[in-house]
């Protein structure tokens, strides 16, 4: 990781200096000091490269999964560049703005990318069983099994659990025992029976849930004696579907009060993600302005009728919108929908089938790759949805949500979000509503951009869509 960031780096100055001076031309810095900007460049190589040490983003703790790796990429490039600029105009030092113009996002671009293809190689050999950390899980039954089933269902996080301690309940337990298909110790709340547990296993961390009734007392010596042989002790709180950031740990009079906070979409980061809704939208709806043209009168050729598809949907605090979609099915679908109803493969109050024989030949085409989706941008640019967000909804599907679930109408639906890239169609109605929710309560400008990276893996992949 190290050698890559120095690459990557060198690289992204030497293209600065080149795009600005071209490759003989080197000026010089004027005022309290006289340097060439090679010099500079390779001061503000190291420099970089010790920021990115600085901000632990080659920290092992996140590599391999979630945003956090590439937050502190890009927190450390801006911290570093906003230090040149206080120390340029402090020293009234005359710093090329071309050089910098080029050399922050070029390198941020190039580091994020070098981290991307790392991140991939890591992934790849977690999955197949290496560079893994083996974990002991301990806790309650229900707990354990939801964390066993939660580190099985990402193996490129690098856990793998490999036993279950239940300290307090049944006597040696068989494998599989309560849904758990691990070896189970149940052992008392001697710290010494859970090191040897640990040992027999050749743990490498070892997670505490929810269920574990140990004094506090207890749990302290267990962590010393867990520091002594180099093994990571990991709580994971009962709390679930919250992200990292949303937690924060604040110590008041010698205890480690937990907050958990919630993102509220307003202020900044409301214009933040509208700023970037409105220039992307319009930016793709000129350059994809040909497409539509081609797309409609293909349309139109394979089935006479609208080339646009207009439908009624739910927004943001339950307003009402109409969507925009290019006509994927016969032009009376809707009418033909009740008779259909008993092949219903949807889930929950959604209505899916794989084999709809209201679609057209061009329509499973356009909706296998996507492309119906396309004028929703228009919806985007209007500031009816986002770019990124919860599917939207029909107003029947919102007639019949559980309260909980109408927490998905808190802010603007999206063309693509976490329903989109985790499977689409092939999600169950929960899964689909615990993505969502996900969404609105842990939402990130971060998170949008990954999200939308992963969108195009998911179209071309054709994940769920039918």
């Amino acid at each position: 990781m190290s050698i890559v960031d120095a690459f990557v780096i060198i690289a992204a100055l030497l293209l600065a200096h080149f795009a600005r001076f071209g490759v003989t031309d080197a000026p010089s810095l004027e005022g309290a000091w006289d340097a060439s900007y090679l010099v500079v460049g390779l001061l503000l190589a190291v420099g970089w490269w010790l920021f990115l040490g600085f901000f632990r983003s080659r920290d092992l703790k996140v590599l391999g999964a979630g945003p956090e790796e590439y937050k502190r990429v890009v927190t450390a490039s801006l911290y570093l560049f906003g230090l040149v600029a206080i120390i340029s105009y402090v020293f009234q030092l005359e710093v090329a703005r071309g050089y910098v113009g080029v050399a922050l996002p070029a390198g941020i671009i190039a580091l994020l990318a070098g981290r991307w293809l790392l991140r991939r190689r890591l992934v790849h050999l977690r999955e197949s069983g290496k560079s893994i950390r083996r974990v002991v899980l301990m806790g309650g039954p229900s707990a354990v099994q939801h964390l066993n089933r939660s580190l099985n269902e990402v193996p490129g996080a690098g856990y793998k659990p490999v036993a279950a301690i239940l300290p307090g309940f049944s006597l040696d337990t068989p494998a599989g025992q309560d849904g758990l298909p691990l070896p189970v110790a149940s052992v008392s709340k001697n710290v010494d029976e859970i090191l040897q547990v640990l040992d027999d296993y050749h743990a490498d961390a070892l997670a505490m849930s929810a269920g574990v009734a140990m004094k506090t007392r207890t749990i302290r010596q267990l962590g010393w004696a867990l520091a002594d042989r180099r093994i990571s002790q990991i709580m994971a709180p009962a709390l679930t579907d919250i992200a990292g950031p949303r937690i924060h740990a604040q110590p008041v009079a010698g205890l480690s009060l937990i907050h958990v906070s919630t993102p509220r979409l307003a202020g900044t980061e409301a214009f933040l993600k509208r700023t970037f809704d409105v220039v992307s939208s319009a930016a793709l709806l000129m350059l994809l302005l040909p497409i539509f043209l081609i797309v409609g009168l293909l349309i139109k050729v394979d089935d006479p009728g609208p080339a646009f598809f207009h439908q009624r949907r739910v927004g943001k605090r339950g307003e009402h919108f109409y969507m925009h979609k290019f006509r994927s099915m016969v032009v009376d679908a809707e009418a033909r929908l009740e008779r259909l109803q008993a092949d219903n493969e949807g889930a929950g109050v959604l209505f899916k089938m794989r084999e709809d024989p209201r679609i057209t030949k061009l329509g499973a085409f356009i909706r296998r790759y996507s492309i119906d989706e396309l004028p929703q941008l228009w919806n985007v640019f209007k500031g009816d949805m986002s770019l990124v967000g919860p599917r939207p909804p029909l107003p029947a599907e919102v007639a019949e949500y559980e309260d909980h679930v109408s927490r998905r109408l808190l802010v603007k639906p999206g063309i693509t979000g976490l329903w989109q890239v985790s499977g689409r169609s092939d999600l169950s109605w929960d899964e689909s509503v615990r993505l969502d929710l996900y969404y609105v309560e842990n939402w990130s400008f971060v998170q949008d951009l990954m999200i939308l990276a992963r969108t195009l893996k998911a179209v071309v992949a054709k994940d769920g869509a039918y």
